[in-house]
Protein backbone atom coordinates (compact mmCIF):
# COMPACT_ATOMS: atom_id res chain seq x y z
CA UNK A 1 0.00 0.00 0.00
CA UNK A 2 1.42 3.54 -0.94
CA UNK A 3 1.24 6.57 1.57
CA UNK A 4 1.35 9.96 0.00
CA UNK A 5 2.22 12.03 3.47
CA UNK A 6 2.18 15.66 3.05
CA UNK A 7 3.27 17.66 6.01
CA UNK A 8 5.55 20.70 6.18
CA UNK A 9 6.70 19.66 9.57
CA UNK A 10 9.79 17.62 8.72
CA UNK A 11 10.84 16.41 11.95
CA UNK A 12 7.24 15.14 12.27
CA UNK A 13 6.77 13.84 8.74
CA UNK A 14 10.23 12.08 9.07
CA UNK A 15 9.02 10.34 12.35
CA UNK A 16 5.29 9.34 10.97
CA UNK A 17 7.17 8.17 7.42
CA UNK A 18 9.09 5.86 9.85
CA UNK A 19 5.95 4.49 11.73
CA UNK A 20 4.25 3.75 8.60
CA UNK A 21 6.91 1.86 6.68
CA UNK A 22 7.68 -0.48 9.92
CA UNK A 23 3.59 -1.14 9.42
CA UNK A 24 4.75 -2.41 5.59
CA UNK A 25 3.36 1.06 4.11
CA UNK A 26 5.00 2.59 1.30
CA UNK A 27 5.52 6.35 2.07
CA UNK A 28 6.29 9.40 -0.19
CA UNK A 29 6.60 12.55 1.68
CA UNK A 30 6.38 16.37 0.21
CA UNK A 31 6.45 19.12 2.60
CA UNK A 32 4.52 21.99 0.30
CA UNK A 33 1.12 22.17 -1.29
CA UNK A 34 2.71 22.76 -4.85
CA UNK A 35 4.57 19.16 -4.58
CA UNK A 36 1.42 17.34 -3.22
CA UNK A 37 -0.58 18.45 -6.29
CA UNK A 38 2.16 16.78 -8.34
CA UNK A 39 2.74 13.93 -6.92
CA UNK A 40 -0.84 13.10 -6.57
CA UNK A 41 -1.50 14.52 -9.94
CA UNK A 42 1.69 11.80 -11.51
CA UNK A 43 1.20 9.26 -8.99
CA UNK A 44 -1.33 6.28 -8.04
CA UNK A 45 -1.84 6.20 -4.03
CA UNK A 46 -3.87 4.15 -1.71
CA UNK A 47 -3.98 6.82 0.52
CA UNK A 48 -3.50 10.46 1.42
CA UNK A 49 -2.52 12.20 4.85
CA UNK A 50 -2.61 16.05 4.18
CA UNK A 51 -1.73 18.59 6.77
CA UNK A 52 -4.07 22.12 6.48
CA UNK A 53 -1.05 24.53 6.99
CA UNK A 54 0.92 24.13 4.16
CA UNK A 55 3.22 26.69 2.46
CA UNK A 56 1.95 28.05 -0.72
CA UNK A 57 -1.05 26.27 -1.97
CA UNK A 58 -2.82 25.04 1.35
CA UNK A 59 -4.23 21.64 2.15
CA UNK A 60 -7.90 22.53 1.72
CA UNK A 61 -6.48 23.74 -2.14
CA UNK A 62 -4.75 20.38 -2.48
CA UNK A 63 -7.71 18.17 -1.98
CA UNK A 64 -9.98 20.63 -3.98
CA UNK A 65 -7.72 20.46 -6.83
CA UNK A 66 -8.07 16.30 -6.33
CA UNK A 67 -11.55 16.18 -6.16
CA UNK A 68 -11.87 18.23 -9.23
CA UNK A 69 -9.46 15.53 -11.00
CA UNK A 70 -12.34 12.75 -10.09
CA UNK A 71 -9.87 11.30 -7.82
CA UNK A 72 -11.30 9.32 -4.96
CA UNK A 73 -8.50 8.83 -3.39
CA UNK A 74 -8.93 8.37 0.46
CA UNK A 75 -7.69 11.51 2.17
CA UNK A 76 -7.28 11.81 6.12
CA UNK A 77 -6.54 15.53 7.33
CA UNK A 78 -4.13 15.63 9.93
CA UNK A 79 -3.94 18.87 11.25
CA UNK A 80 -3.31 21.53 14.60
CA UNK A 81 -6.71 23.51 13.41
CA UNK A 82 -9.41 20.78 15.41
CA UNK A 83 -11.65 23.59 15.33
CA UNK A 84 -15.36 22.86 14.12
CA UNK A 85 -15.14 24.96 11.23
CA UNK A 86 -11.87 23.51 10.32
CA UNK A 87 -12.95 20.09 10.42
CA UNK A 88 -16.40 21.11 8.34
CA UNK A 89 -13.95 23.03 5.77
CA UNK A 90 -11.80 20.20 5.54
CA UNK A 91 -14.92 17.58 5.31
CA UNK A 92 -16.93 20.02 2.82
CA UNK A 93 -13.85 19.99 0.45
CA UNK A 94 -13.72 16.13 -0.05
CA UNK A 95 -11.59 15.10 3.17
CA UNK A 96 -12.70 11.27 4.68
CA UNK A 97 -11.23 12.20 7.76
CA UNK A 98 -9.81 14.53 10.32
CA UNK A 99 -7.39 14.01 12.88
CA UNK A 100 -6.31 16.74 14.98
CA UNK A 101 -2.57 17.11 16.34
CA UNK A 102 -1.37 16.33 18.98
CA UNK A 103 -2.40 12.46 18.42
CA UNK A 104 -1.79 9.24 19.44
CA UNK A 105 0.32 6.99 15.85
CA UNK A 106 -2.49 3.92 16.82
CA UNK A 107 -5.14 6.25 16.25
CA UNK A 108 -3.89 7.23 13.20
CA UNK A 109 -3.09 3.98 11.84
CA UNK A 110 -6.34 2.43 13.13
CA UNK A 111 -7.97 5.61 10.80
CA UNK A 112 -6.05 4.74 7.78
CA UNK A 113 -7.06 0.83 8.00
CA UNK A 114 -10.32 2.02 7.98
CA UNK A 115 -9.95 3.96 4.89
CA UNK A 116 -8.41 1.91 3.01
CA UNK A 117 -11.29 -0.92 3.56
CA UNK A 118 -13.71 1.08 3.12
CA UNK A 119 -12.08 1.72 -0.49
CA UNK A 120 -11.10 -1.91 -1.33
CA UNK A 121 -15.53 -2.56 0.03
CA UNK A 122 -13.84 -4.89 2.85
CA UNK A 123 -16.57 -4.73 5.81
CA UNK A 124 -14.29 -6.85 7.81
CA UNK A 125 -10.34 -6.43 9.09
CA UNK A 126 -9.46 -9.93 8.12
CA UNK A 127 -9.18 -10.72 4.47
CA UNK A 128 -9.51 -14.14 2.97
CA UNK A 129 -8.74 -15.63 -0.24
CA UNK A 130 -9.35 -19.63 -0.17
CA UNK A 131 -7.11 -20.93 2.89
CA UNK A 132 -5.04 -17.78 2.94
CA UNK A 133 -5.83 -14.87 5.15
CA UNK A 134 -4.71 -11.35 6.47
CA UNK A 135 -5.83 -9.46 9.53
CA UNK A 136 -4.87 -5.77 8.76
CA UNK A 137 -4.88 -4.98 12.41
CA UNK A 138 -2.00 -7.16 13.24
CA UNK A 139 -0.01 -7.03 9.83
CA UNK A 140 -0.25 -11.09 10.08
CA UNK A 141 -0.94 -13.49 7.40
CA UNK A 142 -2.27 -17.08 7.53
CA UNK A 143 -1.89 -20.03 5.36
CA UNK A 144 -4.34 -22.44 7.07
CA UNK A 145 -4.66 -20.81 9.78
CA UNK A 146 -0.99 -21.36 10.35
CA UNK A 147 1.52 -17.96 10.84
CA UNK A 148 3.05 -17.29 6.95
CA UNK A 149 6.50 -15.85 7.52
CA UNK A 150 7.48 -13.10 4.98
CA UNK A 151 10.10 -10.31 4.56
CA UNK A 152 8.84 -6.49 4.37
CA UNK A 153 8.89 -7.03 0.85
CA UNK A 154 7.14 -10.24 0.15
CA UNK A 155 4.53 -8.46 2.63
CA UNK A 156 4.09 -5.96 0.08
CA UNK A 157 3.45 -8.05 -2.78
CA UNK A 158 1.70 -10.59 -1.52
CA UNK A 159 -0.49 -7.91 0.10
CA UNK A 160 -1.48 -6.23 -3.28
CA UNK A 161 -2.29 -9.83 -4.83
CA UNK A 162 -4.51 -10.28 -2.39
CA UNK A 163 -6.36 -7.12 -3.03
CA UNK A 164 -6.37 -7.86 -6.60
CA UNK A 165 -7.02 -11.91 -6.19
CA UNK A 166 -8.46 -13.10 -9.29
CA UNK A 167 -7.07 -9.96 -12.05
CA UNK A 168 -3.87 -9.72 -13.67
CA UNK A 169 -1.21 -7.24 -12.18
CA UNK A 170 1.56 -5.88 -14.40
CA UNK A 171 4.69 -6.12 -12.60
CA UNK A 172 4.73 -2.26 -13.05
CA UNK A 173 1.78 -1.81 -11.11
CA UNK A 174 3.37 -3.63 -8.70
CA UNK A 175 6.19 -1.33 -8.39
CA UNK A 176 4.53 1.49 -8.74
CA UNK A 177 2.14 1.05 -5.93
CA UNK A 178 4.23 -0.78 -3.36
CA UNK A 179 7.07 1.55 -3.61
CA UNK A 180 7.78 5.57 -3.12
CA UNK A 181 9.73 7.37 -5.78
CA UNK A 182 12.71 8.08 -3.52
CA UNK A 183 13.00 4.17 -3.88
CA UNK A 184 14.66 2.25 -6.66
CA UNK A 185 13.55 -1.25 -7.48
CA UNK A 186 14.30 -3.02 -10.37
CA UNK A 187 11.20 -4.89 -12.07
CA UNK A 188 12.97 -8.16 -12.09
CA UNK A 189 13.44 -7.96 -7.86
CA UNK A 190 9.62 -7.98 -8.02
CA UNK A 191 10.23 -11.61 -9.50
CA UNK A 192 12.17 -12.90 -6.93
CA UNK A 193 9.70 -12.06 -4.47
CA UNK A 194 7.25 -13.83 -6.11
CA UNK A 195 9.38 -16.99 -6.58
CA UNK A 196 10.11 -16.79 -2.71
CA UNK A 197 5.88 -16.26 -2.02
CA UNK A 198 5.15 -19.59 -4.42
CA UNK A 199 7.95 -21.86 -2.18
CA UNK A 200 5.92 -20.81 0.74
CA UNK A 201 2.09 -21.69 -0.77
CA UNK A 202 4.05 -24.67 -2.18
CA UNK A 203 1.32 -27.36 -2.44
CA UNK A 204 -1.60 -24.98 -1.89
CA UNK A 205 -5.00 -25.03 -3.67
CA UNK A 206 -4.17 -20.98 -4.18
CA UNK A 207 -1.06 -19.93 -6.30
CA UNK A 208 0.11 -17.16 -7.59
CA UNK A 209 0.07 -18.01 -11.87
CA UNK A 210 2.49 -15.94 -14.41
CA UNK A 211 1.00 -14.70 -17.35
CA UNK A 212 3.38 -14.41 -20.02
CA UNK A 213 3.87 -10.50 -21.09
CA UNK A 214 0.58 -9.56 -19.10
CA UNK A 215 1.89 -10.10 -15.62
CA UNK A 216 0.75 -12.31 -12.18
CA UNK A 217 -2.72 -13.53 -10.95
CA UNK A 218 -3.47 -14.88 -7.44
CA UNK A 219 -5.90 -17.78 -7.81
CA UNK A 220 -7.19 -21.19 -7.13
CA UNK A 221 -7.23 -24.16 -8.67
CA UNK A 222 -10.64 -23.63 -9.96
CA UNK A 223 -9.70 -20.40 -12.05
Amino acid sequence: MRILLVEDNQELATWLAKLLRNSHFAVDCVFDGEDADCALSMNEYDLAIVDLSLPGMDGLQVLRRLRQRGSKLPVIILTANGSLDGRVAGLDEGADDYIAKPFEFAELEARIRVQLRRANDQASAVMTCGPLSFDSRTQEFKLNRQPVSVTPREHAVLHHLMLKAGKTVSKRQIRDSLFGFDEDVDEAAIEVYVHRLRKKMEGQPLQIRTLRGLGYILAGDEN
